[in-house]
């Protein structure tokens, strides 16, 4: 957390999603990630629900708002205002059940079919304590990740292995994005509201990002 600053005392405000198949764990990276709390009885998502955590990136307190939804069939008409603002997103499948990973390709479709193209996104094995159940190898997962740009991390929200790195790689990423761009403007004061329904303006930052795709097992 920030310190002794107020919770709403921040420099930007970034929203986050988690998208993935139902059963894959988002509830429990997101508890993990903004309350260190793992709930072996979590039932699934209904709707929307979202929770925050501060950070400190780079000198500037980063507020993260972390949006998790159901990922059953019936609750896709909230798709875009769900992504509505959004500029950073974890893409979560299961080690242990193939067809979650499969489902991967069709989440990423819909997360750029709803988003800025530039959107800062992490693939996510969780479960990663399941060892022995594991049908999803690290080398699928990172070949994926990097067929599709994207970052990729495999994370155990039980043993809380990754959790804060993974959200804390993807909100540096963004930071560095919009630093970037505000030093070319000259202004380096601005504050992100995209909970609002405003979005961070990346483009035209080219794909430098993508290319360096952490792996980490």
């Amino acid at each position: 957390m920030s310190g002794n600053r107020a919770d709403d005392d921040y420099d930007y405000l970034f929203k986050m999603v988690l998208i993935g198949d139902s059963g894959v764990g988002k509830s429990n990276l997101l508890s993990r990630f903004t309350k260190n709390e793992f709930n072996l009885e979590s039932k699934s998502t209904i709707g929307v629900e979202f929770a925050t955590r501060s950070l400190n990136i780079d000198s500037k307190v980063i507020k993260a708002q972390i949006w998790d939804t159901a990922g059953q069939e019936r609750y896709r008409a909230i798709t875009s205002a769900y992504y509505r603002g959004a500029v950073g997103a974890l893409l979560v499948y299961d080690v242990t059940r193939k067809v979650t990973f499969e489902n991967t390709a069709r989440w990423l479709r819909e997360l750029r079919d709803h988003t800025d193209p530039n959107i800062v996104a992490m693939l996510i094995g969780n479960k990663s304590d399941l060892r022995h159940l594991v049908a999803v190898s690290t080398e699928e997962g990172k070949t994926f990740a990097e067929h599709e740009g994207l970052f990729f991390m495999e994370t155990s929200a039980l043993e809380a292995t990754n959790v804060d790195h993974a959200f804390s790689e993807v909100l540096t990423q963004i930071h560095h994005i919009v630093s970037k761009k505000a030093v070319e403007a000259g202004d380096g004061s601005a504050s992100v509201v995209p909970s609002q329904g405003e979005s961070i303006d990346i483009k035209n930052e080219g794909s430098a990002w993508k290319k360096m795709g952490c792996c980490s097992n």
